[in-house]
């Protein structure tokens, strides 16, 4: 095997030398490997033409929901393989998939020992969605999280006192599986992945390996609810979320509405069109990440 370490060292924890870490436990393997830093501002087809001049067959994204995002898009729908060692800010993607997190020779075993397996990724707009989308309040709490200093669960929570008190709820006609529903919802999931970085399921039912994704709306603008959602472990009220499973779904917004994929904030919007991509990225996970599957 033979790896590309893509660092983002603008992701999560700054005190981490993540190009030291890794150089320094892989000196010990046999094994064929390069390591790429992103510059702070960069161009893709620049990062795209350096995967390809590394010629590695697993490209590892070291950084968080939004590094793995990119190596994603870059390297869906071929033979590439995607690993990931997490060193963001809340590491949903990495939580999901069972990959150690703050433990990068852990990270590293497991690119050494596992096999990838193939999922599907989610089209949301023009954007490639590998974990969690959202209209409405979540997508404006990313907004405001980008602006603080703070980073980790203390951002988090500012973000959202901030966002509980400023976001208004959406008026939404929803078009899914031949039926339109009008709903009012403080936000809107479009869920390929089960839970966020705070580990809280916002969708319990969902599985990376099938044919389907999740569009989670919750109803009911309840402050409560919403701020359990993002702070708390503890379940939802399903009287005021409710869950839809599907291929494809439009969601159109009376109100520009605050937009975001991977936790990358995307401006306002007034409609969504998510469609999934099947059995499209190959990718190296932790443990059994499902209990009745992989």
């Amino acid at each position: 095997m033979s790896f590309l370490f893509v660092i983002n060292s603008s992701s999560g924890n700054s005190e981490i030398n993540y190009k030291q870490e890794i150089e320094e436990y892989l000196q010990t393997k046999s094994v064929e490997f390069q390591i790429y830093e992103l510059p702070n501002s960069f161009d893709k087809e620049d990062l795209k033409q350096e995967i390809k001049n590394s010629n590695k067959e697993t490209i590892v994204a070291v950084g968080g929901d939004g590094t793995i995002k990119l190596i994603a898009e870059l390297i869906h729908s071929t033979e590439k393989i995607l690993g990931i060692i997490p060193a963001g800010s809340a590491n949903g993607m990495a939580k999901e998939l069972n990959i150690p997190i703050n433990d990068i020779p852990s990270s590293i075993d497991l690119l050494l020992k596992n096999e990838p397996i193939k999922i599907h990724l989610v089209k949301v707009n023009q954007e490639i969605c590998i974990h969690l989308a959202d209209l409405g309040f979540n997508a404006y709490l990313v907004k405001k999280f980008d602006t603080l200093p703070q980073r980790g669960m203390w951002g988090y929570s500012k973000s959202a006192v901030h966002a509980l008190i400023n976001h208004e709820k959406l008026n939404v006609e929803i078009e899914v599986d031949g039926k339109f529903i009008k709903s009012q919802a403080a936000m809107l999931v479009i869920a390929n992945a089960t839970m966020y970085g705070t580990g809280v399921k916002i969708n319990p039912d969902g599985k990376l390996d099938d044919d389907y994704f999740e569009l989670v709306v919750i109803k009911k603008y309840s402050y409560l609810e919403v701020l359990k959602i993002w702070l708390t472990r503890l379940p939802f009220n399903p009287k005021k979320i409710e869950v839809f499973q599907t291929k494809s779904v439009k969601i159109t917004s009376l109100k520009k509405a605050h937009l975001q994929v991977d936790g990358e904030y995307l401006g306002k919007t007034n409609e969504v069109k998510a469609v999934i991509i099947p059995d499209t990225l190959n990718i190296i996970t932790g443990k059994q990440i499902y209990d009745n599957g992989l």
